[in-house]
């Protein structure tokens, strides 16, 4: 993009300054695309921006519902089974660096991160006919009313479950790998009461846990009969997301421009409350 190009874009006083520093970089499933000075530089576009905007506000206001159902729902079958989700002992010298290394030992969450990629593949293999591929043709059958719901609808449908695994899928263990590696050089920030870019990452990678989890709870519901293998996922991603709020205590409280704020539309950001 041309100079003369970027400099037309900077004034709009209705972008959000920094708003795409810790997204997910999902666009198609934003809330904010019309106030992203990123998004507006972009090529790709996805229809009227408000519009879009207050739909996708809803659909993930329906997920943040779903996810209390699924926990209640994680929370009965760990009782039934003698599961302890809170359980967070580390092993010796699990999360300390080894002073003979010249690398830091891998963490405990970037570990258990890699390994949900790993059993997310692993499920969808062992469950071909669930691939974005066929999906569609399967969503037909199961939901025949919502295989082309759009988001502001009032059902999440098999297709938005898997695009939503999907999505987060590697990009827990992205965000929380630069968490980890922001955390090491954070002394400035620590000293001086900034925010911390750790703890924005994490709040990214938690947010995309507990998205999900909400995806997979719903897909139980669509496939009742793997209800075990489905529970087994998202009781790791329970402990995952356990663990990293025990390392990154303050990630929760971190405030996302736009995201975390609250933003008056007839105003700039600078003078919203």
């Amino acid at each position: 993009m041309s100079k003369k190009l970027l400099k037309d874009f900077v004034p709009n006083p209705n972008h959000i300054p920094g708003i795409y520093n810790y997204c997910d970089r999902w666009c198609e499933r934003c809330p904010f695309t019309s106030r992203c000075l990123n998004y507006e530089m972009s090529e790709e576009k996805f229809g009227d921006l408000e519009d879009g905007d207050l739909s996708n506000e809803v659909f993930w206001q329906r997920m943040s519902d779903t996810l209390q159902e699924t926990m209640s729902m994680l929370k009965e079958m760990a009782e039934e089974r003698g599961i302890d989700l809170d359980s967070l002992e580390t092993d010796a010298g699990e999360e300390r660096d080894n002073p003979l290394e010249d690398k830091p030992v891998v963490h405990m969450t970037i570990h258990m991160a890699k390994s949900y990629i790993d059993a997310v593949k692993n499920w969808f293999d062992e469950n071909v006919y669930i691939y974005e591929d066929d999906v569609r043709e399967l969503a037909a059958e199961l939901e025949p009313d919502a295989v082309e719901s759009p988001a502001g609808d009032d059902t999440v449908t098999l297709i938005d479950s898997v695009e939503i695994i999907r999505w987060y899928q590697h990009q827990i263990y992205v965000k929380l790998q630069r968490a980890i590696h922001s955390s090491r050089d954070e002394e400035f920030e620590i000293e001086n009461g900034f925010p911390k870019d750790s703890d924005g990452s994490t709040k990214v990678a938690l947010i995309g846990m507990d998205r999900s989890i909400s995806a997979w709870g719903k897909m139980i519901n669509y496939f009742p009969e793997q209800r075990d293998s489905i529970l087994g996922i998202i009781t790791h991603l329970e402990r995952l997301r356990r663990r990293t709020e025990k390392k990154f205590p303050d990630a929760r409280a971190f405030v996302r421009p736009g995201f975390d704020e609250i933003v008056d539309k007839d105003r700039p950001p600078s003078e919203s409350t």
